[in-house]
């Protein structure tokens, strides 16, 4: 998770960032699609330049943080 550390402050300090993924990751509920899907964290890792693995790392930490109500 160190590695992680620089990704998650990014969001700490930007909580419009987070806000925005949340709003993302609800359209794709809406759809059916959840958000810890393979094509939840694609999107997230397209929409951010990321890894698919700090993508889901990101989202994990997005969705706890900021917007719980996603599944």
């Amino acid at each position: 998770l160190q590695a992680a550390s620089p990704l998650l402050e990014s969001v700490k300090q930007n909580p419009q960032l987070a806000q925005r993924i949340c709003t993302d990751l609800r359209q794709l509920n809406s759809r059916g699609v959840s958000s810890n899907s393979p094509d939840a964290v694609a999107m997230v890792a397209r929409s951010q330049g990321l890894s698919s693995t700090d993508a889901e790392i990101l989202t994990t930490y997005v969705v706890g943080l900021h917007c719980p109500d996603v599944r």
